[in-house]
Order: C-alpha cells, then sequence, then structure tokens
C-alpha cells in the first residue's frame, strides 16, 4: 500500500485575489475540519443543548493536539491553563438547564477557544493588556473566516484528480449503468416474494426530503468552516509580532504629578464623606427601617446603579492615572499608590452599600436571577478593585490577567451556585414566613429549579402550594419528552427523579 502523497506547497497567489495564508498540513486539517462538522452537526442539531456541547469542544481541542503534535503541544504549554475552565464551562453546559447560563457558559467557552488558537503556538496570555483580550477575541474570530478558503485551495489537490480523470471517469460510467439493473432487479424480485420486498422496503426506508438535505448541508458546512478557521488560526505561521508576544509597552506619561494628585484628594475627600454616610446608616445604624421621606423600597432601590457606575468608572480612572501619570521620584511613585489605594479602598466601600442595598431590598421582596446576577457581578468588580490595589505595589502589567481570571471565576460561581436552585429556595423560606410568594417568576425558571420546589411545597400555604403544584405539572409535561444522548442533561434527569418521587402523576416520567 503506498502512501498518501505530501501535502502540497502552498499555491502563489493569483494576481487580483486577496492573499491568502500558509497553514500546515493543509488536507490533515481540512479532513479534520470535515469530520468536526459532520460530528457537530449530529450533536447539536437538537431541540436541546447537553452532553453534545463538551463532547464537540472536547474532539476540536483533540483534533488541534493531533493536528500540532508534540512540538505544537509544547510550545501550547504555557497557556494550556486555559483548558481547564474551558472544559468546566462546556460541561456545564450538559449539567444546568438555565438559558441564561446556557448563553453565558458557550459564549465563555468561545472566548476560550479565540484565546487558545491565538496562542497556541507562540505568546503569553498574561502578556495581554486589558483592550488586548478584546482585540484578540474580535480579530481572531475575522481572521477564522480566511482560513475555510485557504484549506480548500491548499488540501484538495485539482491536479490529482486530473490525473485520475480515466479511472474517475470509469467508476461514474460504472455506476451509472448498475443503479439500472439493480432497480429492475430489485422491483422484479420484490413482486416474486413477500417478505423479500418487506425486509428491503425496511433496509431502504429513509427520508430524503429535500429541506432536511440542504439544512443538514448548511450545518455540516457551517460548522466544518468553524473548525476550520479556529485549527487553521491556530496552526498558523506567525510571520510578526503578534498581540501577546511581548509585555505592553508603557504609555508616554502626559498628565502631570501635581494635577493628579489634585483630582486624587478631591475625589477621595468626597468619596470618604459619602462613605461616613453610608457606614454610619447601612453598617452601624438601624437599616432595617426607611430613612424619613423615603419607602423602604425606594431607598434599597435609589441609586444603587449610580453606585455601580461610580465603582466601574473608579476602576478606569486609576488605571488611566497609571498609566498616564508622570512619577519621576520614588517620594511621588509612594505618594501617587498611596493616594490611589485611598481611592480603591473607599470605592470598596461604596460598592458594599450597593450590595447591602440590594441586599436589604431582596430581604424583603425576594430574589430574581437579575438581582442574583447582578451581586455576583458586584463581587467580581469587588475582586478586580482588591487586585488593582495589589498590582498598583506588584506587577501592574498583571492586573489584565487578573481581572480576566476574576471574570472566569464569576461565571464558575454561578455555575457551582446554581442560581435558580438558590433563588427558589430562599424565596420558599421567606414565603413560608411572610405567606407571599411571586409565582410568576417561578414560571420562567428552568428544570434547574425543580427539586427545589418539590422539596419546599409541603412548606407553603394552600394557596401558593396549588400555583407550584401547577407549575410542577407544567415541567412535568416538559420533561416527559424523550431525550437523546447529545441531548441528556443532569439537571433535567434530576428534575425527573424529583417528580418520580412525589408520587403526585401518574403519567410516566422519562428518568
Amino acid at each position: 500500500m503506498s502512501p498518501l502523497p505530501s501535502s502540497p506547497e502552498p499555491s502563489a497567489t493569483v494576481p487580483g485575489w486577496p492573499p491568502l495564508p500558509w497553514v500546515r498540513a493543509p488536507r490533515k486539517t481540512l479532513a479534520a475540519s470535515l469530520a468536526l462538522g459532520v460530528f457537530a452537526e449530529v450533536l447539536l442539531d437538537r431541540a436541546s443543548w447537553g452532553l453534545g456541547f463538551p463532547l464537540v469542544v472536547a474532539a476540536l481541542v483533540g483534533a488541534l493536539a493531533w493536528l500540532g503534535g508534540r512540538e505544537g503541544w509544547q510550545r501550547a504549554r504555557p497557556n494550556a491553563w486555559l483548558l481547564a475552565p474551558l472544559g468546566l464551562v462546556s460541561v456545564f453546559v450538559a449539567v444546568r438547564d438555565s438559558s441564561w447560563l446556557l448563553v453565558l457558559n458557550v459564549l465563555t467557552a468561545a472566548v476560550l477557544l479565540m484565546l487558545l488558537a491565538h496562542f497556541w503556538a507562540a505568546g503569553r496570555v498574561e502578556r495581554l493588556g486589558l483592550t488586548g483580550y478584546v482585540s484578540v477575541f474580535f480579530s481572531s474570530a475575522a481572521r477564522i473566516l480566511i482560513y475555510p478558503p485557504t484549506l480548500a485551495r491548499d488540501g484538495v489537490d485539482l491536479r490529482g484528480l486530473k490525473t485520475h480523470s480515466r479511472l474517475l471517469g470509469a467508476l461514474s460510467r460504472g455506476l451509472l449503468l448498475t443503479l439500472p439493473v439493480l432497480l429492475v432487479f430489485g422491483l422484479l424480485l420484490g413482486s416474486a416474494d413477500g417478505v423479500f420486498s418487506s425486509t428491503l422496503g425496511r433496509l431502504l426506508s429513509f427520508d430524503l426530503d429535500l429541506g432536511t438535505v440542504v439544512s443538514r448541508g448548511i450545518g455540516v458546512a457551517f460548522s466544518a468552516c468553524v473548525a476550520a478557521g479556529v485549527l487553521g488560526h491556530a496552526l498558523r505561521r506567525r510571520a510578526t509580532k503578534e498581540l501577546g508576544d511581548a509585555e505592553v509597552a508603557s504609555a508616554t506619561p502626559r498628565l502631570g504629578f501635581i494635577e493628579a494628585l489634585m483630582l486624587i484628594f478631591a475625589v477621595n475627600a468626597l468619596f470618604f464623606v459619602f462613605a461616613a454616610f453610608q457606614v454610619a446608616y447601612l453598617f452601624i445604624g438601624d437599616a432595617s427601617s426607611p430613612v424619613p421621606g423615603y419607602s423602604f423600597a425606594e431607598y434599597a432601590r435609589q441609586g444603587f446603579f449610580e453606585l455601580v457606575v461610580v465603582s466601574a468608572l473608579t476602576l478606569a480612572l486609576v488605571m488611566a492615572l497609571t498609566r498616564w501619570t508622570r512619577r519621576e521620584t520614588r517620594v511621588a511613585q509612594t505618594v501617587f499608590r498611596a493616594g490611589t489605594s485611598l481611592m480603591v479602598v473607599l470605592t470598596l466601600i461604596i460598592l458594599a452599600s450597593a450590595m447591602r442595598r440590594l441586599a436589604l431590598y431582596e430581604d424583603a421582596f425576594g430574589y430574581t436571577l437579575l438581582r442574583l446576577y447582578t451581586h455576583v457581578f458586584m463581587g467580581a468588580l469587588g475582586a478586580a478593585l482588591a487586585w488593582r490595589a495589589v498590582t498598583l505595589w506588584w506587577k501592574p502589567e498583571r492586573f489584565a490577567v487578573g481581572a480576566f481570571i476574576t471574570a472566569l471565576a464569576s461565571v464558575l460561581v454561578l455555575n457551582f451556585l446554581n442560581p435558580e436552585d438558590f433563588i427558589v429556595r430562599r424565596n420558599l423560606e421567606q414565603a413560608a414566613h411572610t405567606h407571599s410568594l411571586d409565582v410568576r417568576m417561578l414560571t420562567y425558571l428552568s428544570a434547574d429549579s425543580v427539586p427545589a420546589l418539590v422539596d419546599g411545597v409541603s412548606s407553603l400555604g394552600e394557596v401558593s402550594a396549588g400555583s407550584v403544584t401547577d407549575l410542577l405539572e407544567e415541567h412535568q409535561d416538559r420533561l416527559s419528552q424523550r431525550e437523546t444522548v447529545p441531548e441528556w442533561n443532569l439537571s433535567r434527569l434530576l428534575a425527573r427523579r424529583a417528580l418520580l418521587r412525589t408520587g403526585a402523576w401518574s403519567a410516566p416520567v422519562n428518568p
């Protein structure tokens, strides 16, 4: 058996055409992309996503490791830590049923895949600046569009097809000759024996609906193009320096030290006065009673988003001052760091005030998905502010990667927390004391909430319990639909088992 012919050399650029990049092993990459396209279409073209998504991501990463070889893996090792969060968020698609988490996990996986493709051959993720992560994502997403035509150009050997044109022509003529003969003999033999006819009918019973064939073909082509773009971008030959190959260059300071110090002291004075009022009322005084002139809801809600915006703007202000302020002596550097560190500390108090206001509102009116996600966002913002204070004194160039890791950690915290289960359990606990439950909010929740609803329905009053029972019946109807293996999801499995434990319905529930 003769070995496969070697991959063709990159063809010359045709005048008038845009230049196309060079890709290592184009035939192997093209074959892997087509296989991944079929694999993704089979697993992801479903009513709901589940186990199929992490399998597709694992297949894509496996194809990248196979095509890159040992040398490629050695180069990718400094950035291999990206595989850990990528694997976790991909697996959580098969664990959580919440549509909010599904969107968040898929988007996070896309960002991590773009970073992994960009840094597979060289560079370091931690060398990026804060805007570098955004630039790498969008530039990688744009550049992968050019790799499918590159693989089609270099992976298909048209000269080889011309060489074997006689053989291909003979095969085509033989096929055209064979099919009509088989059709005639098959019809005659089927008419002669009913058992043979029915067996042959079952074997050949498949749907050739044109719409299905076209949609499947488009799905395979789209998935193959995405796979080709990611693989081609990761295995590209780097001709020039790219983002992440070197540390971000320091900007030329343009703001005087005196001007920056005046701004820092003025903002710190304002923040100190505001923080003193917040501590006096929210953390020391009686925050459970409304401020005179405001209802409880108005005070808890008023200014919440403004405080969050102030915290975010302060982070941006500290970053801008650090980048653009001239600090020519060691004393100036120390004074600047102390002033901006104090600004961060006061901002953390303001952020804690916003979180306290939201907590008071939740204690009075219950939890929702938006409120819980906002809590996690504010926690991530607080962690980024604290890390900014640390990097003012130690390795300032590592703030960006710390902020990026904080964002990844917030996504994982939401997944591990299981927001819908958390919300239902807390709201049912409150309803047991207040005899008031927002059932309308519960109708928007997914199968993630079913075990908590089953566990807590017995503690509710008659009216609320009846509404929750109706809601569980709706979940039971939805979950009674059979799922294929690519659609398997842990939360939906646990929800079915929780419904089965109640024994309240005689209709079978698909476990």
